[in-house]
């Protein structure tokens, strides 16, 4: 009996004398992943050498996932049928190879994960892509004034107080765009079934500068979603028109949470056929660093994407040179996570002068246990 009592009274104390910090803690080391560009100087889709230093250098670098540009303003950098092929011709030429199946094939040996890095909303500077080719402008969304993100179109005297985007967007609330995407992501699974996971970009809005609270500023700035197919869902649905609405504080509201929930939808919507298509898949996003931005001007709630488990992680673009900042939004974020995780993102590109800046970011983020941290991007990363 008194060996029973000494037994318990040193449970009791080391439990005591134990950090809490060592409960409830993944024990994992946090991923570290890296975004490659379409554009990349390193040309990594571009030639069966440059595909191995890829992984060569994750290996190396301890970086055990890849987010590979493969479908980027409305052109296919894979091997497509339902896009137009020249981007992925000019690759096969350049390398004689398919250089994306390079990559798994070494990725798959090296055990770094692959994800196929999908621009959602955006389709660059041009309408000579196959979807606005197939389904005409009205795929476009458009600002209250009818006009496209372009800053170079329909300029006005308006644009001398905010600055609107450099590409044109699509319509979140136009359901042509889902199933669309839906299209081009089964393509890029069943082409390249070693894919660890996809990676959703561009998931939000266009949000001009300044942007704006919500709908009842509207007259002060510019906010979007007003593409042809979304105004005509929303009028049957709400019985309201938002070109022609009072923008009081309760119009305003519902118009924005409808925007809101037209990202939510499409993301949801792609997320699921993913998953129903191929259950180990994961699904990360790109998402602005800041919740109030995100949430308010781009209508990107990705905290409630976590909270509801619709995507796997989020990775914030936390692009800046200010270690405060750095400290506030990857602080802010962490408690975020719901069911999912976050990954905090660092603009390295910003420091290819300032390896110590670096170093700092790091360190600032790796002191606030982050599930993981993603660099933008691979060049800037072997120039540092």
């Amino acid at each position: 009996m008194i060996a029973v009592k000494r037994f318990f009274l040193f449970s009791i104390t080391l439990f005591l004398i134990m950090p809490l910090s060592s409960y409830g803690k993944d024990k994992d080391v946090p991923a570290k992943g890296v975004w490659v560009t379409t554009f990349s100087a390193k040309k990594a889709l571009y030639s069966k050498r440059s595909a191995f230093e890829l992984i060569k250098f994750c290996k190396k670098s301890k970086i055990n996932e890849v987010y590979l540009q493969l479908y980027r303003g409305g052109k296919s950098y894979y091997d497509t049928s339902i896009n137009g092929r020249a981007s992925y011709d000019d690759m096969l030429k350049a390398a004689e190879v398919d250089t994306i199946d390079v990559i798994l094939k070494e990725a798959k040996r090296c055990n770094v994960k692959v994800f196929a890095w999908v621009n959602v909303l955006s389709v660059g500077k041009t309408r000579n892509v196959n979807i606005v080719a197939k389904f005409g402008d009205s795929i476009l969304t458009k600002d209250q004034h009818l006009r496209s993100s372009m800053r170079t179109e329909d300029v006005n005297e308006s644009d001398k107080y905010y600055l609107r985007d450099e590409q044109l967007f699509l319509e979140p609330g136009d359901l042509r765009v889902g199933e669309y995407m839906i299209s081009v992501i089964d393509e890029i699974i069943d082409r390249y079934p070693g894919l660890s996971g996809i990676h959703l970009d561009y998931a939000h809005y266009p949000y001009p500068v300044p942007f704006l609270p919500r709908s009842s500023f509207n007259r002060f700035g510019l906010t979007y979603g007003y593409g042809e197919e979304n105004i005509k869902r929303f009028k049957e649905k709400k019985g309201l028109d938002p070109l022609s609405m009072e923008n009081n504080n309760e119009n305003s509201l519902i118009w924005d949470d409808w925007k809101r929930d037209q990202v939510t939808n499409l993301v949801e919507k792609l997320a699921k056929h993913i998953k129903d298509k191929s259950p180990k898949m994961l699904i990360s996003c790109a998402v602005i660093p800041s919740c109030d931005t995100a949430f308010s001007a781009a209508f990107q709630d990705w905290p409630g994407w976590l909270e509801k488990g619709i995507v796997d992680y989020v990775v914030l673009m936390n692009y800046t040179k200010n270690n405060q900042l750095t400290k506030e939004i990857t602080r802010s974020a962490l408690a975020q996570r719901g069911k999912g995780r976050v990954y905090i993102g660092i603009g390295n590109f910003l420091m290819k002068d300032d390896p110590q800046l670096l170093a700092e970011q790091e360190n600032i983020i790796e002191s606030l246990n982050p599930d993981g941290v993603a660099y933008f991007s691979y060049d800037f990363l072997i120039n540092n």
